[in-house]
């Protein structure tokens, strides 16, 4: 594979290199591409593959309940998640998706919420599940509609939400729900609303645990993409939960959202980034060894000036991915260079892969090539947490703010 030099920037300590150098071998040896398996069955054996061999210690924050550090290390985070993308797509969804269902909790969960979910979390014991997006709330989460009504010491769940990973699998859900309590408009606010206007945008939504074994929450869709892996429309038919399962305060539930989005939200470009680094290695090899017209591929200057394209684009993105990680473990805000991270790295691969797959011609198109489950696997990488657009709103945004 290509060199990894990289792991010599100065974002990196001498701890992160040896974290994805362990890790390298380690998926090496245990994780394999998977052909035509049984999805579910395989998400639920790396989770716990990945729990077993202490990957997921690092997905989890504190060290009391089961996590690598005292706070998550978004540098770990994105190099683990870089190299399992590029061994295989479905290893990074299941470490990724134990990282963000649960990191909800490390921000905000009390200490019975922590110990609860935690360690069973970072043993691969539990599998974890992020609920936000509905069918008419996506990027746009001021549009929710899935309701939580308070009710003595419970809190009453009505409603659905979509697009939900690990949706059917997961053990639990960490569901963000409009708290009826909580949402009533401030004093005032009423009146000098225009007649029939919603007062409401982000305020009064709230956080919920939800076990996946409570009455009234039901799978009512099994979605299908074009790289599988486990995904979900989920019912609340008058679900009730203990109001101790709530995260965080009544209302907060917006800020507990964008908390743990922060978090992963640049863990996505790092996984496109694998996804990248493994397209230029399949088209590097392939390059040497497809011969053409009595010399190689390689030989072609149109195909070394694609490479070295493919080349200087994959480090432009993982240098502004690395600098939001560690601008992140420096304790500071990282709302726009996590959105610069995101958009620029999953473009990137985008155009990286596409170009790995027209090298190889009409292998490329075969179904189950490596460049070809590349192409699938990182389409959804564009939309998901913030599709490349929302993502430019963010940038401009934060710009548009810094300079006012």
């Amino acid at each position: 594979m290509a060199d990894k030099d990289y792991l010599g920037w100065p974002f990196f300590e001498p701890r992160h290199a040896a974290l994805e150098r362990e890790l390298d071998a380690w998926a090496a040896q245990q994780v394999r591409d998977a052909h035509g398996e049984d999805v579910d069955a395989a998400c639920r054996q790396l989770v716990r593959q990945l729990g077993e061999a202490g990957w997921l210690r690092h997905a989890v924050g504190g060290s009391a309940h089961g996590g690598a550090l005292d706070t998550i290390d978004t540098r770990a985070i994105c190099l683990i998640r870089e190299t399992l993308a590029r061994h295989n797509g479905l290893a990074d969804f299941a470490f990724a998706m134990q990282g963000l269902g649960s990191g909800a909790i490390s921000l905000f969960g009390d200490a019975a919420a922590r110990q609860a979910w935690l360690p069973r979390v970072a043993r691969g014991e539990a599998i974890a599940a992020f609920a936000l997006s509905e069918p008419q709330a996506g990027s746009d989460v001021a549009a929710m509609q899935c309701a939580a009504a308070r009710d003595g010491d419970s809190y009453v769940l009505n409603g659905e939400k979509t697009w939900i990973s690990n949706g059917g699998i997961a053990d639990f859900y960490v569901v963000f729900a409009r708290d009826s309590a909580a949402d009533a408009p401030p004093p005032g606010a009423a009146s000098a609303a225009p007649a029939g206007a919603a007062v409401r945008g982000t305020r009064g939504i709230s956080a919920f645990i939800v076990p996946a074994d409570v009455p009234g929450l039901e799978i009512a869709e099994r979605i299908q993409v074009i790289a599988p892996h486990p995904l979900a429309r989920l019912r609340f038919d008058n679900c009730r939960i203990p109001a101790a399962l709530r995260l965080g305060e009544a209302g907060q539930g917006f800020k507990v959202a964008m908390a743990t989005l922060d978090v992963f939200r640049t863990s996505v470009a790092a996984a496109a980034l694998g996804f990248a680094r493994r397209a230029l290695d399949e088209a590097l090899t392939h390059a040497r060894q497809r011969s053409m017209f009595g010399q190689t591929l390689a030989d072609f200057q149109l195909t070394q000036a694609k490479l070295a394209q493919m080349a200087t684009a994959i480090d432009s993105a993982a240098l502004l991915t690395y600098r939001a990680a560690w601008q992140r473990d420096q304790g500071r805000k990282v709302t726009k260079e996590a959105a610069m991270a995101k958009m620029t790295a999953t473009e990137t691969a985008q155009q990286v892969i596409d170009a790995a797959v027209q090298m190889f011609g009409g292998l490329g198109v075969v179904s189950e090539h490596p460049v070809e489950r590349l192409y699938r696997e990182i389409r959804a990488l564009r939309i998901y947490e913030g599709a490349t657009e929302v993502q430019q709103l963010i940038i401009a945004r934060e710009l548009l703010r810094e300079t006012a």
